[in-house]
């Protein structure tokens, strides 16, 4: 196999994550904001796993096509990923649409691509590894480059083993012993199962290694058709059996015993993963430092609690089992198995459950929360209690399916 470090193959693959997506099922989170700049595990956006996933592994050219509700995606990138020298050649940039060849926002993952061959054009790299904003993992990918130069591949597709019952969501393949894809399916009625595990379907991640010359061909063939210009639905199925097409089975960098890959689609799925990382021993490492996940955090204070004997008022400022970020104060209120962004006060005898607060949230006296997604800037009235009566709160907020309610951003209580 290539070397995975050589600093020459990762100078001549260029990465681009795709950020424009609209995020219609994680409403109202992205309201005001684009999915992949939804806030995440206190500190950070959902972007950020991604982009430290490139840096980490050598990529450091790296293109961000954004569209939808660009700005706070813009000034995140601008703020806490400007850490490159354009001098040396090497960047993480926003990259919106030009409307060069068409007079149009992108129509899918492919258009998006095609939209903006001038760009790769004049970059030249050898090879374009295609990335998503909007995914929760680990991976080094200059071991799928690496596996992709060995193969002599002309795509390559990261993939990981789903449940049978989840593999509707993705696109499904088939692959023979050396691991060349047979056969591809985006989001299949009846997903095919694995040989090897009939409960569990082989899906893409979404994370794609192409050569350059035959993605510009492939997505300019594709432009002249009536298609949803869709790598998935489209580019992938018609390259199977005419190209080299390849599977690289994902190698976590989590160092956990089990696999980490969450896919941020929907506000259940969003609560879930935030969930995985207050557990004694959470799902997702935070914490390794030869994998550090960056963040861009404005300057606050450490976090503190308040705590008073019980003669004295009674005031007890407690955290259970939770993340608490720069700036929180939990003033006599208790939180437990929670996420708290920057500039959160929980006030006296508030108590605050399985929920995740955003930035500058301030929860009032005795106020209860409880499976509960704030969004920014909300102020929760002294006594209020949220996710405790669901059909009370469906009167105001979204209740999902898993019995999750959000508050959305700014909203006056």
């Amino acid at each position: 196999m290539a070397d995975l470090y050589d600093p020459t193959m990762l100078k001549r693959t260029l990465g681009i994550v795709l950020a424009g997506g609209q995020g219609e099922r994680l409403h109202p989170l992205t309201r005001d904001r684009a999915k992949p700049a939804v806030p995440f595990g206190g500190i950070y956006r959902i972007i950020d796993f991604t982009l430290s996933n490139c840096v980490n592994s050598g990529v450091r050219h790296v293109y961000v096509l954004t569209q939808y509700k660009s700005f706070s995606l813009d000034r995140h990138l601008e703020m806490g990923w400007g850490i490159f020298s354009r001098e040396l050649g090497e960047f993480i940039v926003p990259l919106p649409p030009q409307q060069r060849i068409v007079d149009q926002w992108y129509r899918g993952t492919a258009d998006a691509i095609y939209q903006n061959i001038y760009t790769w054009q004049y970059e030249r790299p050898e090879r374009i590894l295609i990335l998503g904003g909007d995914h929760v993992y680990k991976m080094n990918y200059s071991k799928m480059i690496g596996f992709h130069m060995e193969k002599g591949a002309d795509l390559t597709v990261a993939c990981i083993a789903v449940p049978l019952s989840d593999a509707r969501r993705f696109g499904v393949m088939e692959i023979d012993p050396d691991h060349r894809i047979k056969n591809f399916v985006e989001k299949p009625p009846a997903p095919c199962p694995m040989p090897s595990d009939p409960d569990k379907a082989l899906a893409s991640m979404g994370i794609y290694v192409f050569n350059t010359e035959k993605l510009i061909r492939r997505v300019i063939e594709d432009a002249k058709r009536d298609t949803e210009h869709d790598f998935g639905k489209n580019i992938i199925p018609e390259m199977v059996g005419a190209d080299r097409v390849y599977a690289w089975p994902f190698e976590d960098e989590n160092k956990k015993p089990v696999q980490y890959w969450r896919d941020i689609g929907t506000i259940d799925a969003y609560w879930e993963a935030n969930m995985d990382l207050v557990a004694v021993d959470p799902l997702f490492n935070l914490y390794d430092r030869e994998w550090p996940i960056r963040a861009h955090v404005e300057q606050y204070p450490p976090a503190k609690t308040v705590f008073m004997e019980e003669h004295k008022g009674g005031r007890r400022g407690l955290l259970f089992d939770s993340l608490a970020s720069p700036g929180c104060i939990i003033s006599g209120g208790k939180v437990v198995r929670s996420i708290l962004s920057p500039d959160v006060r929980v006030d006296d005898h508030a108590h605050v459950e399985e929920c995740v607060l955003m930035d500058d949230v301030k929860v009032g006296k005795g106020a209860r929360l409880r499976r509960t997604i704030v969004d920014k800037r909300v102020t929760i009235p002294d006594g209020m209690s949220i996710g405790f009566d669901h059909q009370q709160d469906a009167k105001r907020f979204l209740v999902t399916e898993g019995k999750i309610t959000v508050v959305p951003k700014e909203m006056p209580l």
